[in-house]
């Protein structure tokens, strides 16, 4: 459409000029009164006039029957009935009709409008082209192993699942797979929004488009085509895009009003003119400008560019959405209700606490155990030793290592016999806890309901070590935003009460609701309901799936490479709970910029009308059709501009 509608422009300008050097009024205009006049130049005229009207208005005469057959009149039809009444008038003058002919006004009004939509176009192809640019994160070919270890060079739709690829340093993973052999770092910036490259090795996922680092990888095939990463967000940004919505359908309505008022405002117009004394041609320019300048263009691209814009910034933010009227509804929230587990925290067991006794140090307190635990695969285990590896604390590896069934492990640590045991083990062999201060310290972490262990060396207690499941850090800063923005936070949760307490002091939730089993779940969200709040859901879209439908709007968290998730209207690629705030806070910038295109579309026309219609013409201002038209094509070109400016004020995140 850019390319058809520069040619017209440029094609119908060439034809414009002899329109310009044989019309009567130009050359009174400029001057030359009979100077270019010769026997037959009405006729060239027309015969030129109406190769512009014909090639270029045919957009706009093709238009007018589509919106005339979907009963839907608007913009085209605006100015296809403008240009062929000029045209149609002005042809019947130069066939004998008394009046003055309008061909320069008509192909100059023709002109105009084809640059303004040529303009227009390419701003509309600037806000979609993120889908191009997704598109373009794919190469064109993949290095494929052959079965002797040779490697071929092949297109993209011949790789199957299960073939081996070779990426080297410096390029785009050709699609989705896992690394079998080698080490880099992956850029998934325009992927995922994830400003760090995130160190991949064997047995780690990789996404098609991402681009490789330092190293050269080898990676299993896993999916392919429609199948991959890549594809799936690329279709839930069409889809999204083109998703009609509530501001849509009113920006719809608002172009039919305008355009009625523009053919009745017009008309009368004409009437008014003719009453009041004036020539027919001087009515008619008078009709024809109030029809163009009040084209509903601006209108009909005000809330299309702004959406374009808007899923575009949020898919390469990582911000999937899959529902536009439920991205509509997220900029009015007032509570959002988390998951606890894999949302709010990192759903892996961690140390939060280290008491230690009997002299010891949370250091060595912390070394003794990480020692016994690295011969054990329970989860505590890998929360002591993780913490160990974390705080840099060097552990060695224990002796004569045994499990204690239910009860813990027990070793020998340089010469030391040290054990890890449950509560359980101390109260079934009768052992307590230092002092009185140091037994309710411990008493306190086993009420807040952590997992408390304790380790002993040679039968003597040196200390206790607490474990829950981690908050992430980000949660934090996510509740910090969402207050800020005036939303409340709540948890969900299927834990015990004393861990939900736990978490939502830390976190400074103002709600949460414990021991929820996943069916109930739903029936939660809507007990927030009716308090009269507008609620969100975030969960992992498994096991919440219920909660998500039911909430006003459903935002599934942490979804990977696994976009498709059917019960959530909004997916976040990251387990990022900030990313929550970053959807409230596009939608409301999103919904503003709407708003500001609506009252600009709209607003202008109060005035622009008026003139048009000639209610200053007894002071000297009078509005031609043509610039009517550039009138009309600036508050376009006004509309799509303010859409793109969504990029500047917006940074998700």
């Amino acid at each position: 459409m850019v390319d058809d509608f520069r040619r017209r422009f440029w094609v119908s300008l060439a034809l414009t000029l002899p329109v310009l050097a044989t019309s009567e009024m130009v050359r009174h205009l400029l001057g030359l009164r009979g100077g270019l006049a010769f026997p037959g130049d009405r006729y060239v005229g027309f015969a030129f006039a109406s190769a512009v009207y014909l090639y270029g208005g045919w957009p706009f005469l093709t238009g007018f029957v589509d919106e005339l057959r979907a009963r839907l009149p608007g913009m085209m039809t605006l100015v296809a009935l403008a240009i062929t009444v000029a045209y149609a008038y002005s042809a019947l003058v130069v066939l004998g009709l008394p009046g003055n002919v309008f061909f320069w006004e008509t192909a100059t009004l023709i002109d105009i409008m084809l640059l303004g939509h040529w303009i227009e176009m390419r701003s509309v192809l600037g806000a979609s082209q993120a889908l191009e640019q997704l598109v373009r994160l794919l190469p064109a070919e993949a290095h494929r192993f052959r079965a002797d270890g040779s490697v071929e060079d092949v297109p993209l739709d011949a790789l199957q699942p299960g073939d081996r690829i070779l990426v080297k340093p410096g390029e785009k993973i050709p699609t989705d797979g896992r690394i079998v052999a080698g080490r880099t770092s992956v850029n998934q910036a325009m992927l995922t929004g994830e400003s760090q490259p995130a160190e991949k090795g064997e047995g780690d996922e990789v996404i098609g488009g991402a681009v490789n680092g330092e190293g050269a990888i080898t990676v299993a095939v896993r999916r392919t085509g429609a199948e991959t990463y890549l594809s799936q967000v690329i279709e839930l940004v069409r889809k999204a895009q083109e998703t009609r919505s509530r501001t849509q359908d009113l920006a719809n309505r608002a172009a039919l009003w305008l355009t009625l008022i523009a053919v009745g405002g017009g008309t009368v117009t004409l009437v008014a003119w003719l009453g009041a004394g004036r020539e027919f041609s001087f009515a008619l320019e008078r009709m024809v400008t109030v029809m163009v300048i009040t084209c509903p263009h601006a209108l009909g691209l005000a809330v299309p560019l702004v959406v374009a814009v808007s899923t575009a910034l949020s898919a390469r933010s990582g911000l999937l959405i899959r529902d536009r009227s439920a991205f509509e509804r997220a900029r009015a929230l007032d509570a959002v209700v988390f998951d606890k587990t894999g949302t709010l925290t990192e759903g892996r067991l961690g140390v939060t606490d280290i008491v230690p006794l009997a002299g010891r140090s949370e250091r060595e307190v912390l070394r003794l155990a990480a020692a016994i635990e690295s011969r054990s695969e329970h989860p505590v285990a890998a929360g002591i030793v993780h913490a160990a590896t974390e705080r840099a604390v060097p552990f060695p590896p224990p002796e004569h290592f045994v499990a204690i069934p239910g009860r813990g492990a027990q070793g020998s640590v340089d010469g030391a016999e040290v054990k890890v045991v449950s509560p359980g083990y101390m109260r079934d062999e009768g052992l307590g806890v230092g002092s009185q201060g140091e037994g309710e310290r411990v008493q306190r972490l086993a009420d807040q309901g952590k997992t408390v262990v304790y380790v002993l060396a040679d039968q003597q207690i040196i200390g206790a070590i607490a474990l829950a499941d981690i908050i992430r850090p980000e949660s934090r800063e996510a509740i910090r935003r969402l207050k800020a923005m005036g939303i409340q936070s709540i948890m969900l949760t299927g834990d015990a009460a004393a861990v939900a307490r736990w978490v939502a002091a830390e976190l400074g939730l103002d709600d949460y609701f414990a021991e929820v089993l996943p069916h109930q779940k739903a029936a939660k969200i809507e007990a927030v309901k009716r308090r009269g709040l507008t609620v969100a859901m975030v969960g992992d879209g498994v096991n919440d799936a219920p909660a998500l439908v039911a909430a006003d709007v459903g935002i599934a968290i942490g979804a990977g490479t696994d976009v498709a998730i059917e019960s959530a209207d909004i997916v976040l690629v990251r387990s990022d709970p900030r990313d929550v705030a970053a959807i409230v806070q596009l939608a409301r910038a999103t919904y503003r910029k709407m708003v500001q295109n609506l009252w600009w579309a709209t607003g202008y026309n109060a005035v622009a009308i008026p003139l048009a219609a000639g209610v200053l013409a007894n002071a000297g201002v009078l509005l031609s059709p043509a610039v009517g038209a550039v009138l009309m094509s600036v508050s376009t070109v006004i509309v799509a501009l303010n859409a793109q400016l969504l990029r500047a004020i917006t940074a998700p995140r």
